[in-house]
């Protein structure tokens, strides 16, 4: 391979990477936009900010659905557990 076919090649998958990369950063939004919602329900109700049972279920889900995929369940775990500490974090700002 030329090194300028190679460096057509490394451009094509970094385009399509980039492309994902706004994919998930769109998708997250869209989370944060749904938790707030429930943010408010939370505080509206006067519920704890945090559902471990929640945390434990989805967090189970979510290593499930690596099974059969090029994924690492502890790294998408270890993931989804920094997204539900932010958001946590933002449930306990809202006013109860």
């Amino acid at each position: 391979m030329t090194s300028e076919l190679a460096k057509k090649k490394l451009l094509d998958a970094r385009k399509m990477i980039d492309e994902i990369d706004s994919k998930l950063v769109d998708g997250l939004n869209e989370r944060f936009i749904l938790t707030h919602k429930v943010g408010l329900l939370k505080a509206e109700y006067k519920l704890d900010p945090i559902d471990e049972m929640r945390e434990a279920e989805k967090l189970a889900a979510l290593r499930a659905l690596c099974e059969g995929k090029n994924l690492n369940p502890d790294f998408v775990e270890e993931l989804f557990r920094r997204i539900m500490e932010e958001v946590v974090k933002n449930h306990r700002n809202f006013d109860r």
